[in-house]
């Protein structure tokens, strides 16, 4: 496919740019600020948007949302649907390796002066409470039968153990459980990977930030999802662990074996290699990230768990931790969309992208029904994040971007950031980080990410999602 240039892009109006060439088989859609164009050649995230739409069965459009980077295969930020009836593909690269890496938000009745007053100690706390960092063994080792049972089953199995509570699970997208799961699908070394991960957090961007309830933006809303300004909230990104990415991998070393039978020699870019989502190897990958899915949702579970209980231990029994909702962002979804006026079936590939549907969509929980579920928007460390909303006339088959979105590789921020000054900066900013990793901070410093407020305000201008609530963050716990 030919290199794309600013001639392939045009404007449409209301923070959408379309993307079309002749090789593309449907245009694709982007949403970025009207006065930033020039970001998007910062990486190959256009080029590989452009490639995504060459898959079989591809539906228009293809999205790409305004925290889209390079990734492998799609972009980060990237959304793309191909319909099971028409020889639709389902590509693990449209997915990601940390299959189901999602964010779970949490209210508390915490007093903020009591967060003010024990904030070191309370970092300590929960970063010993919470295992984190590449690697990083959990308090849950399983053994055979258990975690088929998770895999299977999702954080229900946990529940019935003694762990969390029921509306943790019930507050989940999906509930907590994709019913296509099936253990077998998921092979020996990725099970072994992921057997004593349970409830920790990793590495990279993944984090447990207490934060505070700095501005609510829609006043009804935010009363139907528990909000308060002032609230102690607790927000957790993380994901399948090692054992999402070795499904990932396993699946993908099996596809490119078998793309020349399936007439897919061609693909632009072998990191697309897919499956006919028909086709017996289709099936299975679809069943092994269902797995894959409930383990990250039983992660973000006890993880919970631990969390509610360092709490209680801390500021006393009467201590309350609710669930407000759990979304993930790297998942494949069969949904039914109508596209150009007819109901089609399709795989929703989301990756580093998340659902956002509005009032009385499908599969939003029933206390949400009226408002349509939350869609959360975490920030960086030092900066917001938000609770947005999902609206009725979203065009991106009901999806929304996943944060802030990279600006700086992490070869880039270790090389670019000051240690000493991004520390400073944390500190005016009122904010406290638990890390094992001075490396880690640096590749996850703000100025590494877009501006989420920037981000936002994109989101709203191209009708993805409306704003609910801005959160600050005051404990920042990473690997």
């Amino acid at each position: 496919m030919k290199e794309i240039t600013r001639d392939d892009v045009r404007y449409l109006g209301g923070c959408i740019y379309e993307l079309y060439t002749d090789a593309m088989t449907v245009p694709a859609h982007v949403v970025a600020p009207e006065d930033d164009i020039e970001s998007l050649w910062g990486d190959r995230s256009l080029q590989q948007l452009a490639n995504v739409a060459t898959l079989p069965g591809i539906q228009p459009y293809v999205w790409a949302m305004p925290d889209m980077h390079e990734g492998y295969g799609f972009p980060i930020g990237g959304v793309a649907a191909t319909a099971i009836d028409e020889g639709g593909v389902i590509s693990p690269g449209g997915i990601g390796y940390d299959i189901n890496c999602g964010v779970r938000l949490l209210t508390t009745n915490i007093p903020k002066r009591a967060i003010d007053k024990n904030r070191d100690k309370l970092a300590q706390r929960i970063y010993k409470a919470v295992p984190s960092g590449l690697g990083g063994s959990g308090p849950l080792p399983l053994d055979d039968k258990q975690l088929h049972d998770v895999l299977n089953r999702g954080p229900k199995a946990l529940v019935e153990r003694g762990y969390g509570e029921q509306d943790d699970v019930t507050l989940c997208e999906n509930g907590g459980h994709m019913e296509e799961a099936q253990a077998d699908c998921v092979s020996k070394k990725a099970q072994d990977r992921g057997r004593d991960q349970l409830g920790t957090l990793g590495s990279g961007n993944h984090f447990l930030e207490i934060q505070e309830v700095g501005e609510i933006l829609d006043s009804e809303t935010a009363k139907a999802f528990g909000l308060d300004e002032d609230m102690i909230t607790i927000m957790i990104h993380c994901g399948s662990r090692g054992l999402g990415h070795q499904i990932c991998t396993d699946y993908v070393q099996e596809m490119v074996k078998k793309l020349e039978g399936w007439g897919l020699s061609d693909l632009p870019d072998t990191e697309l290699a897919c499956a006919p989502y028909n086709a017996p190897l289709g099936q299975q990958y679809y069943c092994a990230m269902s797995a894959a899915a409930n383990f990250a949702w039983a992660n973000r579970h006890v993880i919970t768990h631990m969390t509610r209980t360092a709490l209680q231990d801390m500021f006393g029994k009467n201590t309350t931790v609710n669930t407000v909702y759990d979304v993930c962002h790297n998942i494949g979804k069969k949904e039914t969309h109508t596209i150009r006026g007819e109901d089609k079936h399709v795989i929703v590939h989301r990756k580093g992208a998340t659902r956002a549907f509005g009032p009385h969509g499908p599969d939003v929980p029933q206390a949400y029904k009226e408002t349509g579920h939350p869609v959360l928007i975490p920030g960086t460390m030092g900066t917001s994040s938000y609770v947005m909303v999902g609206r009725k006339d979203n065009q991106a088959f009901f999806s929304c971007c996943h944060g802030a979105g990279r600006t700086m590789s992490r070869n880039q921020a270790r090389k670019t950031v000051n240690k000493d000054k991004l520390e400073s900066t944390l500190e005016s900013f009122n904010v406290t980080v638990q890390s094992g990793s001075t490396r880690g901070l640096l590749e996850e410093a703000p100025q590494a990410y877009k501006d989420v407020t920037q981000v936002v305000n994109t989101v709203v201008c191209s009708h993805l999602a409306d704003p609910v609530a801005r959160m600050l963050p005051r404990i920042v716990i990473k690997g």
